[in-house]
């Protein structure tokens, strides 16, 4: 007769513990707005930052369908940030290449100006 109350209560803490974690799906929501973001300013594969959000993803996707909830949200989450950093990247990259363009006219200029002088 007491094997039927711990039952219960194990039953009851089961489902508290699945409770714990919900589906992350609004992770997974920011992770691809992310990734979109990155590959929108120009990341690529070639970017190591975004080829790692991707495959960070990847086992989110496959510890979300295993039901893996608090691992899938972990590794969402880096998947996001790796895909941040890897626009990031792609960001800076393009400012030094236009602040190098820049520096490069201003030379000339600065050429041609002592010239007419």
């Amino acid at each position: 007769m007491r094997i039927q109350p711990l039952f219960a209560v194990l039953a009851i803490l089961a489902l508290a513990g699945c409770a714990a974690d919900p589906a992350p799906t609004e992770q997974f929501r920011l992770t691809e707005q992310a990734l979109e973001q990155a590959k929108a300013v120009g990341a690529t594969d070639a970017v190591p930052e975004l080829k790692l959000a991707e495959e960070k993803f990847a086992r989110a996707r496959s510890d979300m369908a295993s039901q893996s909830f608090k691992h899938a949200r972990m590794r969402a989450e880096q998947a996001e940030l790796d895909a941040r950093l890897a626009e990031a990247r792609v960001l800076t990259q393009k400012s030094e290449e236009q602040l190098s363009a820049l520096d490069a006219r201003v030379n000339r200029l600065r050429k041609q100006l002592g010239e007419v002088q």
